[in-house]
């Protein structure tokens, strides 16, 4: 029996490193996808900005047309 307790144990054990490394995971993935979702927004912000200044709107220059 104590060999069986053991192996239960282990087993406890095993699993609940896996569930806590799938845990970490999907937090690092979470992390990561809000900092490209920040980054892209960034990147939009500057696109849009240059595009004011420089008048090179789409929607201006296609009503130009």
């Amino acid at each position: 029996m104590p060999k069986e307790r053991n192996n239960e144990n282990n087993q406890g054990i095993a699993n609940s490193i896996k569930e806590t490394a799938g845990s970490a995971f999907h937090t690092v993935h979470s992390a990561l996808e809000t900092t490209e979702n920040v980054a892209m927004s960034t990147v939009d912000a500057a696109a849009n900005a240059v595009n004011n200044l420089t008048g090179n709107d789409k929607e201006k220059n296609q009503s130009n047309e």
